[in-house]
């Protein structure tokens, strides 16, 4: 396993991040997919042998059974100091006022059964809260040793560009990592925030890096319950099934030159374009043995061109 440090904070992390929304009870009625605890377990023991060290999950993955989930894979395997983990708020009541990351920290804390949380992130931005009052509820988790490092997801540029002026004006702490939508099929974030979050020095972690798998196989939905069931990967890239099935083959071409797997040229071109740590759902602990094939992959500019080729401009989809 490689590792790199997230941006200006002294987190050393993985080159892979274990996204943990795959962990909860179905019973919270997010997802008809999600793993129980032996299930979840099993993904983080596999994630802690290959060396990954960063798990990021949410106060709404699966009613906060996700977190729970997690919390108790960690310390029935690993010690505390020895992982990242990353934890996020936004889809709650409140949003981002100071009251709700207030409590909501707490919220988080208390179900990974742990008294700090390495990373912070704002799920989204947050329209109704000023950035003063958020920013500085934040700053304030950090000085109280509850957060060590914050981050961001999926919003615009211009959004990011503000909350980190107000973080600088106030001396407050900044973001140091981006969790955005990115991928081979959807690069609209190359247009504005990718560019200011290295301006920056804000590592990228993106989640959907395969797509919901789509970039990983030649068929576009698979036989499986989360293909059949996840209404939301439906709902981000079905309607561009068309063009982007292209993108898919063209993945499949390179795959074919390299000797590897298709999930191995989709992360190693995210390798290519800089990325920190993207973050790879799996609901089977497999998966992360491919995934981690993808170091060992060099594309040439060749093939990173015919790779980016083809692709089309979408709609928004990530940033409220």
């Amino acid at each position: 396993m490689e590792y790199v440090k997230l941006g200006n904070s002294d987190l050393t992390v993985s080159r892979f991040c274990v996204g943990c929304m795959s962990f909860g009870d179905p019973a919270s009625k997010m997802h008809a997919w999600t793993l129980n605890p032996a299930e979840s377990e099993a993904i983080v023991k596999h994630a802690l042998d290959l060396g990954i060290n960063f798990f990021d999950t949410a106060n709404v993955y699966s009613a906060g059974t996700s977190e729970e989930y997690l919390g108790r894979a960690i310390r029935q395997n690993i010690a505390r100091d020895q992982v990242v983990l990353a934890s996020k708020v936004y889809f709650n009541d409140g949003h981002l006022s100071k009251a709700a990351i207030q409590r909501e920290i707490d919220g988080t804390l208390r179900r990974l059964g742990t008294d700090y949380l390495d990373l912070y992130i704002i799920h989204r931005f947050d329209y109704d809260t000023p950035a003063e009052e958020t920013m500085e509820a934040l700053h304030d988790l950090v000085k109280a040793g509850k957060v060590r490092s914050l981050g961001a997801s999926a919003m615009y540029g211009y959004q990011i560009a503000d909350l980190q002026l107000v973080a600088r004006d106030n001396g407050w702490t900044p973001f140091v990592s981006m969790q955005n939508h990115y991928s081979l099929i959807y690069r609209e974030d190359e247009r504005e925030l990718i560019p200011i979050c290295r301006r920056q020095n804000v590592a990228l972690t993106p989640y959907s890096p395969l797509a919901a798998g789509r970039l990983s196989r030649l068929e576009w939905k698979a036989d499986t319950k989360r293909s059949q069931t996840d209404k939301t990967a439906v709902s981000k890239y079905d309607s561009t099934q068309e063009t982007d099935y292209q993108v898919v083959l063209r993945v499949h071409e390179v795959a074919e030159r390299h000797s590897a797997s298709m999930t191995q040229i989709a992360l190693a071109w995210q390798f290519s374009k800089g990325i920190a740590s993207p973050i790879i759902g799996a609901t089977k602990a497999a998966y992360f043995d491919d995934a981690a094939g993808a170091l060992n992959v060099k594309l040439t500019d060749e093939d990173i061109a015919a790779l980016e080729e083809l692709y089309t401009p979408h709609k928004i989809v990530g940033a409220l």
